[in-house]
């Protein structure tokens, strides 16, 4: 097998695990996931509108907040479906 057989496989793969390990999970609390993600839209919406310097500020402060409060809801979530899957 070549590598870029290999990469092909890799995308659909991890879609895969992240299908299965996400799926069987109770949606948690992933209100601030949204509020980092509206942050991030509104930073982009103001440079769009000529705002730049601001802009690009909410915008990367938006990016960073996503990453970590998209870390901790993802981290959360596996944690419940590991609890429930070999509590029983």
């Amino acid at each position: 097998m070549t590598w870029r057989s290999r990469w092909l496989w890799v995308p659909p793969a991890c879609l895969a695990v992240m299908v299965l390990s996400c799926g069987a999970v109770a949606a948690a609390d992933k209100t601030k996931v949204d509020r980092a993600t509206k942050q991030v839209e509104q930073g982009a919406k103001q440079i769009g509108q000529g705002k730049v310097g601001p802009g690009f500020k909410e915008m990367f402060t938006g990016i960073g907040h996503t990453i970590v409060e998209g870390a901790k809801f993802s981290g959360n979530t596996m944690g419940e479906f590991f609890r429930k899957t070999f509590s029983s």
